[in-house]
């Protein structure tokens, strides 16, 4: 049986055992191995030459050597280097051994630490949404409210009998009329210096985006409003069958309204007091003190779904649309004051009452835009020209024009005075419009649906574009003087919009 050298594999002439490792070296490569490293080149372990035990093998017979002097210096040259290339070549062989099993631990490590990563921030992102959601804020109530409950709790339900429209309440609804005309007379045509201007409209820019204030399981919020006077109050309605009030200066949920038993669809804020109307195909509209966070009145005016809901500038009476039906109720007594059908029998689908509190518009599923006597409860004026349902409409605070949309991807513009259409802005042809809003000069519309967009009234000029959303908008709204601008959308996402 022939020993070979671990070094270098070959025979050895001169072998030797390593007690550590046990295998068997050529006594001066190992030896010159000991000197540079001082361990055994098999186990690691340290090993001096004194350590190292001789084997006893029959010499081998080698052929003598030249007798010209030269060729045994070559030969000997060449053995050194040999030896030197054989240890090299060991000791790489080694490095590249270690260097294998390192780069495998560390890229095993690399990917249990990405999954860990991955999983801590979805967890993270869960519970943050939870915790915007469900969680309520210092000091806030959130007791659900069930319809019966919520009777059964002494909340005031709305009689079914009509009381008709009085001689008081005409007299209040054309007091209230007789002063705000008074009032916009005055001011004229002059726009308030506080007023955001054009060129700072096109600077706008995205300023906060809130994803928690309704339920991520549900998505999607459905209407917004903005305090008229408060501007930092906004209110939502949402899919998850809440409404919620945020303030956008301190970033905090104010109050979560529950109470519906289906998705809100309409929501305002009353402009003077802390009182929210909200609205639902649950055929109910509630009226909700803030502060508690407490369903103060219950109106059932219809027995389908409300698809329209508007609040009178005396802020005592609200109008609200279903079916074939529009209702005028009064939100102290919770009386249904009258309650008049649309004698073509076509579904209403949206409602807003004229900024003087006289007149008012409604959409219908066929594509006319209907104008409406409050006093007189007839139907005074009919617009056509859209295709399509309407699905939104806005009076101008100048009280001369009314901004229409529906399904046909165009806003109509009609004047009062002369019930004619004088502009049409035509959108892309997929475009969806769900929402349109006038600032509160009339020098501004702003327009919900695919995007969100702003336009100037003085020339119609399209002003800015935001393309924040990643999925539908479905409600916009101007702060104080146009100074920001509020979004909502199925993404379920609040943006706000101004200066930085």
């Amino acid at each position: 049986m022939a020993l070979c050298c671990a070094l270098s594999n070959e025979v050895p002439e001169h072998p030797v055992v390593s007690p550590s490792s046990g295998a068997i070296f050529e006594k001066r490569l190992i030896e010159k191995y000991i000197q540079e490293h001082g361990k055994d080149p098999i186990s690691g372990e340290e090993l001096t030459v004194e350590k190292l035990i001789e084997i006893k093998t029959p010499p081998i017979v080698k052929p003598k050597p030249p007798s010209a002097t030269s060729i045994p210096a070559t030969l000997k040259l060449l053995q050194d280097e040999w030896d030197a290339v054989m240890l090299y070549s060991f000791t790489q062989r080694q490095q590249l051994q270690t260097a294998r099993q390192e780069l495998s631990h560390a890229l095993y490590q690399h990917d249990a630490a990405c999954r860990v990563i991955a999983r801590l921030n979805k967890e993270v992102t869960a519970a943050r949404e939870a915790l915007a959601t469900l969680k309520p804020q210092a000091g806030i109530t959130t007791v659900p409210q069930p319809a019966v409950a919520a009777e059964a709790g002494g909340i005031a339900n709305q009689p079914t009998e009509q009381a008709g429209m009085t001689d008081d309440v005409i007299e209040k609804l054309q007091d209230k009329a007789s002063v705000l005309t008074l009032e916009r007379k005055k001011r004229g045509k002059t726009v308030p210096e506080e007023l955001a201007t054009h060129e700072q409209l096109m600077a706008f820019k995205t300023l906060a985006s809130h994803p928690g204030l309704h339920s991520a399981s549900v998505p999607g919020i459905l209407a917004l409003d903005v305090h008229n006077s408060d501007t930092s109050k906004i209110l939502t309605g949402g899919n998850d069958r809440n409404a919620t009030v945020f303030n956008k200066d301190t970033e905090q949920v104010v109050a979560i309204l529950k109470g519906h038993t289906k998705k809100v669809t309409k929501v305002i804020y009353h402009p003077d007091e802390d009182l929210v109307i909200t609205a639902s195909p649950d055929s109910t509209i509630r009226v909700w003190n803030v502060p508690t966070s407490q369903t103060t009145l219950l109106l059932r005016a219809h027995e389908g779904p409300v698809t329209g809901l508007s609040l009178h500038p005396t802020g005592d009476y609200v109008l609200s649309t279903s079916d074939q039906h529009w209702a005028f109720s009064d939100i102290r007594s919770g009386r249904l004051l009258t309650k008049v059908a649309d004698q073509t029998n076509i579904p209403l689908t949206t409602a807003l009452i004229h900024p003087d509190g006289l007149i008012f518009g409604t959409g219908t599923a066929n594509s006319q835009v209907k104008i409406w006597d409050l006093q007189e409860q007839k139907n005074v004026a009919n617009f056509t020209g859209h295709s399509g349902a309407i699905t939104t409409i806005a009076f101008s605070e100048n009280g001369f024009y009314l901004a229409t949309a529906a399904d046909d991807a165009c806003i109509k513009l009609w004047d009062l005075r002369k019930l004619k259409n004088f502009k049409t802005l035509q959108l892309d042809e997929d475009y969806q419009i769900r929402d349109l809003c006038f600032d509160q000069s009339g020098t501004y519309l702003a327009v919900a649906g695919t995007d969100v967009r702003v336009y100037w009234c003085k020339q119609w000029q399209e002003l800015k574009v935001f393309n924040d959303h990643t999925a539908t908008a479905t409600g916009v709204r101007f702060g104080k003087h146009a100074r920001f601008i509020a979004s909502t959308s199925m993404d379920r996402t609040l943006k706000l919009y101004g200066l930085e």
